[in-house]
């Protein structure tokens, strides 16, 4: 298991969530048991690659993806990779991963995504 967050920097644990997932400066990736595997910086889709947020962090291996938001085309695309996206109001890398670890989360749904993106 490998886990994707959306990150603001390259500070680990102690880095913050970034508020739009496509749109972050950095991807901070752990292992199941909330230790940072690694950090890359984000060339996807926003940024003026071809390729697109979740087709980045499905090709580094993560199979879960926790933010605090996305937009539904990428919920969806995330699905139809076999990714599972769980969406906090979290401020920190270890803030998020302790939410996530308690076993309370339900997966991200249609009504979870970012709403600037619904309209």
């Amino acid at each position: 298991m490998k886990i994707a967050i959306p990150t603001n920097d390259k500070k680990g644990l102690a880095d913050t969530v970034a508020e739009h997932f496509g749109r972050c400066l950095t991807y901070t990736f752990l292992d199941e048991k909330g230790d940072v595997l690694e950090i890359i910086e984000n060339t996807a889709g926003h940024t003026g690659s071809s390729d697109l947020p979740p087709q980045l962090i499905r090709e580094r291996g993560a199979d879960i993806l926790l933010c605090r938001d996305l937009g539904p085309r990428a919920l969806n695309l995330c699905r139809e990779l076999g990714i599972k996206v769980y969406v906090f109001k979290a401020e920190t890398v270890r803030d998020i991963f302790n939410l996530w670890g308690r076993n309370q989360a339900k997966e991200a749904s249609d009504e979870a995504v970012c709403e600037e993106h619904k309209l």
